[in-house]
């Protein structure tokens, strides 16, 4: 997979600021938020616009708070414990439990019958560690990013935390910034559901590719 841009981390950073508002927006909308990027502008300058619900404004508080935390801690390997810490971040305040540690429940995914593992049964030390030996920059960070999703690592927020770790991957090496359209979110869960079901990512990976990586 070859890469689509070549920043510098500074460049990437900033790239990553400026587009903020759009990334929340567009992660917000694949985790089911209903919130408009007018609405979502308005929520990161402190203006209420009486349109969004009290749920909904923790989970875009949350997602405001993981990205300042990646922002800051781009350097910092990536690791299990790396990502149950956004996971805490990007959920606090929104009454789930565990928060920032693996489910311990199992978990039914919508438009399947398929079912992710218990953390118990998995190793994701070592599948991780795989992923991270990946070559290429950019094949790597999507690999992350559907892999975290798949895995359904915790009881709710798996499509925000892949988000945001992906993405801190993803301004580390250079390579921009992973959003979904929300204009093709429905393209984008008929291709995740196909992962899930036969754990082949190349499809959904070349979709990404295509459809949901800028830059500069």
């Amino acid at each position: 997979m070859k890469n689509k841009y070549n920043m510098t981390r500074e460049d990437n950073i900033f790239f990553a600021k400026r587009k903020l508002a759009d990334n929340i927006y567009k992660s917000a909308n694949l985790e089911g938020i209903t919130i408009t990027l007018e609405e979502t502008y308005s929520f990161m300058n402190n203006v209420s616009t009486g349109n969004i619900s009290v749920n909904d404004m923790l989970k875009l508080k949350g997602l405001k708070d993981a990205w300042e935390y990646v922002i800051h801690h781009i350097t910092e390997p990536l690791t299990m414990e790396y990502i149950k810490k956004i996971h805490f971040e990007v959920c606090k305040g929104q009454n789930i439990k565990p928060l920032g540690d693996f489910r311990d429940k199992g978990v039914g995914i919508m438009e399947t019958n398929w079912r992710p593992k218990l953390p118990s049964e998995c190793d994701y030390e070592s599948e991780l560690k795989e992923l991270l030996s990946i070559p290429g920059d950019l094949d790597k960070c999507i690999s992350i990013f559907c892999w975290i999703q798949r895995s359904q690592i915790f009881l709710d927020g798996n499509k925000r935390v892949a988000n945001l770790i992906a993405n801190k991957e993803m301004i580390k090496y250079g390579q921009g910034i992973i959003a979904v359209p929300a204009k093709k979110i429905g393209d984008y869960l008929t291709k995740l559901i196909h992962y899930y079901e036969t754990n082949d990512m190349n499809n959904l990976k070349k979709w990404i590719y295509d459809n949901c990586i800028d830059g500069i």
